[in-house]
């Protein structure tokens, strides 16, 4: 979930390449429909978005599923708002610009 095209597309690429099937959505609104849905086994959630931001998407696609495996996705320097989000149930984070084998760790580590 990015609201940046360009990164969805790398995302998409780094991840089917792994063998992943892989979902979009542009805004916290679009992943919380799209959670409800397709229920996907993990959640990568970029924090800063228009409509519903990440920390919004992500309350929210909790409480549909108190179980969701989502990792925030952030920019550097937010380090305050991935402590709020771990606090609110996430379970890892990846900073961007990414690292791809950084972003499959953590993907691994959400679907086990």
């Amino acid at each position: 979930v990015d609201d940046a095209a360009f990164m969805r597309m790398k995302f998409r690429k780094l991840l089917a390449a792994s063998g992943y099937q892989v979902l979009e959505a542009s805004n916290g609104l679009e992943a919380v429909e799209q959670y409800k849905s397709a229920q996907p086994d993990a959640v990568l959630l970029d924090i800063t978005m228009p409509d519903m931001d990440g920390l919004q998407a992500l309350g929210e696609i909790k409480r549909v599923d108190p179980s969701a495996r989502i990792a925030m996705v952030t920019a550097m320097g937010q380090q305050s708002v991935v402590l709020e989000a771990l606090k609110a149930g996430a379970q890892d984070f990846v900073v961007k610009p990414f690292d791809p084998d950084r972003v499959l760790d953590a993907v691994k580590k959400l679907v086990g």
